[in-house]
């Protein structure tokens, strides 16, 4: 392979500097503490509303509503026990009813929400629940489109299918054709052009719920306990993780890479919400905190990789870490040699954490990943070391899978979590499993399409759309087509994978699907880490700065 002399231009991105600064180093311990009003009130209700739901029959509308309300309103972490005895009562008597043909229900919103939940937690009902409300020819009836309630909740269990289930396919079609034509004429329905723009489906816990909390309050159905349960809760949770962001910008100032090696993203508090997307109960503050040190360095060498370092300085670089040994800092070029102590330092405070609950072996499966991320970074710039090399598109994908970063992510973020993983689930994700591939394939598809032409113009590997494009002698429509039905596929791929029985445990293949949820929220238009000025700014703000009003 030809090498490239050292003094060849850099391709500088010129990414535009952090929009917080060190904004979030003024909320200390002291400012964030949660009084003891609120912990007693919290309780209380709490108590309240764990009685309402074990007390409501589990076969009753108010039932499915109740829990679809304390889910969307981000409350259902502190029942997941009831929940999951609730829906597995649920999900028996469906089954018996089905079975025996007594399954008599013909509302369209109560069947779709009962799917829904069912499905949600992983449980496996037919879609021919729906073939009532279809025609011989498999269309659905007109005469749902008049209830828009009904359509609102055929379109949110449409996406919870898997491949080959046709009677879905035309659900979402037909219930996005009603819908958009009506919202026009809804004055005041920020529900359906919600669900239209992000599905619950692909919607972020903390997101969903923030939006979700001033819907609730709107409607005159609304349970006044559990909507004050749930403002309390989300202004509790936001004292806390303000105070982890707290601490990780003391940390993030104190390695000071925004002055040291300016020419990379400074996104701290953008990947902390990242983080955030991915698990956000208190139990995993830990996890989160290790997690977004972890983004950092890899977004820092993705960056350095791709829009700084020269082939000559990458060469020692990749070594080094593959070495992974603090002796391998003598051959890393001087201005990263911070860099590689920041990995060796964040990867050496996990061992010490870990070998206190003799769960040292998760760091190993760590910093596999990472290794094996840096390899796909490499691997890209020898591509375009090499006389810009086009790979054909197959082996292109292979190394983007990889270098996508969300198969070092899904295992990495299992490292910090409090629970017992068997090393069996980690030996698992190493093998890129569908749920691994499919995340990671909406990742790389969503970003490619929104970030290609920006890489092309300052000399970047081709991605994969221009491999494509080249290899099929495809239009560049043709290629957004092409991933965007990758997309589409690796959803339905999440929604099988999530369904049992499951090979690992449920909480760890969850953070697939919420990775793959980040994915869409911030990359739908545009790619809103790398430009966190707009939409990206909103969100922190509504989750992170702006406490609810009570």
């Amino acid at each position: 392979m030809a090498t490239s002399s050292p003094i060849k231009s850099r391709p500088l991105a010129n990414f535009h500097p952090t929009v917080w600064g060190y904004h979030f180093l003024s909320y200390t311990p002291q400012l964030t503490e949660i009084t003891s009003q609120e912990k007693v009130e919290v309780d209380e209700l709490k108590e309240t509303i764990m009685k309402m739901l074990v007390e409501t029959p589990d076969n009753s509308t108010q039932k499915l509503m109740l829990i679809d309300a304390m889910q969307r309103l981000g409350v259902a972490y502190h029942f997941d026990n009831e929940i999951e005895t609730s829906i597995q009562n649920i999900f028996d008597t469906t089954m018996s009813q089905l079975q025996s043909g007594s399954e008599n229900d013909d509302n369209l919103y109560v069947v779709s929400l009962r799917f829904r939940l069912l499905r949600q937690q992983g449980h496996y009902i037919t879609s021919d629940v729906f073939k009532q409300f279809t025609e011989q020819d498999g269309k659905f009836k007109e005469t749902v489109t008049n209830d828009v309630q009904g359509l609102l909740s055929l379109y949110e269990a449409s996406h919870l299918r898997v491949r080959d289930e046709e009677i879905l396919e035309e659900a979402l079609t037909f219930t996005t054709t009603h819908l958009e034509s009506i919202v026009s004429d809804l004055s005041n329905n920020v529900e359906v052009t919600e669900a239209l723009s992000q599905p619950i489906r692909k919607t972020l816990p903390r997101v969903g719920a923030r939006k979700y909390i001033s819907t609730y309050q709107n409607d005159d159905a609304h349970n006044d306990l559990l909507l004050k349960f749930a403002k309390l809760d989300f202004n509790v949770l936001q004292k806390l993780h303000q105070r982890e962001l707290s601490e990780l910008t003391r940390w993030w100032k104190d390695l000071d890479f925004a002055n040291k090696c300016p020419y990379a993203r400074d996104r701290l508090v953008e990947g902390y919400f990242w983080i955030l997307g991915v698990y956000f109960e208190p139990k995993y503050s830990r996890a989160r905190k290790m997690m977004t040190k972890v983004l950092q360095i890899g977004s820092f060498f993705d960056d350095t990789f791709d829009a700084y370092a020269t082939f000559d300085e990458l060469v020692p670089f990749n070594d080094a870490i593959q070495r992974w040994d603090a002796n391998a800092s003598d051959s890393v070029p001087p201005y990263l040699k911070p860099a590689y102590q920041a990995l060796l330092d964040i990867y050496g405070e996990m061992e010490q954490v870990l070998a206190k609950e003799c769960k040292l072996d998760r760091v190993y499966y760590a910093k596999y990943e990472m290794k094996k991320l840096v390899r796909a970074y490499f691997k890209e710039a020898q591509w375009l070391n090499d006389a810009n090399y086009i790979p054909k598109y197959e082996e292109h994908m292979e190394n983007s899978l990889v270098s996508a970063g969300y198969m070092m992510a899904i295992t990495t973020c299992l490292v910090g979590m409090e629970e017992f993983i068997p090393k069996e689930t980690f030996e698992w994700l190493m093998n890129e499993p569908l749920i691994v591939r499919a995340s990671s394939l909406i990742a790389r598809a969503m970003d490619d399409i929104v970030g290609h032409e920006a890489e092309q113009q300052r000399g970047h590997v081709a991605s994969g759309i221009e491999c494509y494009m080249k290899e099929y002698g495809a239009s560049k429509q043709e290629a957004y087509a092409k991933y965007h039905k990758e997309v589409v596929n690796g959803w339905k791929d999440i929604n099988k994978e999530l369904l049992r029985p499951t090979e690992v445990p449920m909480f760890a293949l969850e953070r697939g699907l919420n990775f793959a949820r980040v994915i869409d929220t911030l990359y739908k238009e545009e790619d809103g880490y790398t430009n966190s000025k707009g939409k990206l700014k909103n969100m922190i703000n509504s989750l992170l700065v702006e406490p609810v009003k009570i």
